[in-house]
């Protein structure tokens, strides 16, 4: 099934919406201590 008229699959809207169209996302520059953040929890879990 395609969709938005751009020869989008279902999947890739789906994805599209929970990547880029969700309000609740952050996105844009990040603080120092939000990097603090990333960097600690990287380093526990890795790439999952």
């Amino acid at each position: 099934m395609w969709c938005e008229g751009l020869l989008r699959c279902g999947k890739s809207c789906r994805l599209r919406w929970i990547n880029y169209l969700r309000a609740d996302v952050k996105r844009g520059n990040i603080t120092p201590q939000e990097e603090e953040i990333i960097v600690k929890l990287h380093a526990v879990l890795g790439n999952r």
